[in-house]
């Protein structure tokens, strides 16, 4: 799991869309993100897992949401146990526990069964963390939450797609982005296990970017906005993919935020 989102990159392909060479994603330049953050487990044998997410706005005020490969995989079917939400990461791999908040309990939708094939549980390929206060505050009230909306997600919107890509040319230890218009794949535009997910051309982020947020109407401080989907594949070729929140993803989320 220390590059979760490449298993499904090889398992997966967007069909009838043509591939423009890959663009790098940019530095975002806005300073730190607080309601955007790194999350960080050990893996063992002296390795760490990483993936992206995003505070969202939550009753508990202690929920971020990412993808559920960073929870479970095949290799890995249980969350991992010694696991960080850092928001706002930025260069920070030696102090990632004391900068922070441990993940209390992971919550993956039904549908998403590792014991399948990646390609079948695909459009269930999101997720909520329950992070614990931590000096007796909750990383919301410290940092701030975006919104999460469900589908049905507006098109033709700007989204900014964030997230720590951490294989070469980059190394996870500073927030990244691409931006461009929200386009919904339909059926003749994707092959099955991609249809209903929202596509961003021209991008190249990569594992560890895996679970970072598909924002639209950010806020004019550049700190929150409408979380309306978590990074969940790419095609290696330019192409991510993320997955938005279903209308029986409400249930899991009320689990996580109650």
């Amino acid at each position: 799991m220390t590059s979760p989102l490449l298993p499904a990159l090889a398992a997966v392909s967007l069909a009838g869309l043509l591939a423009p060479p890959a663009v790098a994603s940019e530095p975002w330049d806005g300073g730190a993100v607080g309601t955007v953050g790194k999350i960080i487990w050990d893996a063992g044998g002296g390795r760490l897992g990483l993936c992206s997410g995003a505070v969202v706005d939550a009753p508990n005020g202690s929920v971020v949401a990412t993808a559920a490969h960073c929870a479970r995989t095949r290799d890995n079917p249980e969350p991992p146990r010694d696991a960080w939400f850092v928001p706002g990461y930025d260069h920070g791999r030696d102090s990632y526990r004391e900068d922070g908040w441990r993940i209390a309990s992971w919550h993956t939708p039904e549908g998403w069964d590792v014991t399948r094939e990646t390609v079948e549980v695909l459009p269930h390929d999101y997720a909520f963390l329950t992070v614990a206060e931590k000096d007796g505050r909750t990383v919301q009230e410290a940092h701030g939450a975006n919104r999460i909306a469900f589908e049905p997600v507006p098109e033709g919107r700007r989204v900014a797609v964030l997230g720590y890509p951490a294989v070469e040319p980059y190394d996870g230890e500073s927030l990244r982005y691409c931006e461009g218009d929200t386009d919904v794949l339909g059926a003749d535009e994707a092959q099955a296990p991609n249809v209903g997910g929202l596509v961003l051309e021209g991008c190249d982020m990569t594992a560890g970017s895996s679970g970072g947020p598909w924002i639209q109407d950010f806020a004019a401080d550049g700190q929150s906005g409408t979380v309306v989907a978590v990074m969940s594949v790419g095609s290696g070729d330019g192409h991510v993919v993320g997955r938005p929140f279903p209308d029986e993803a409400r249930e899991l989320f009320a689990a996580a935020g109650g």
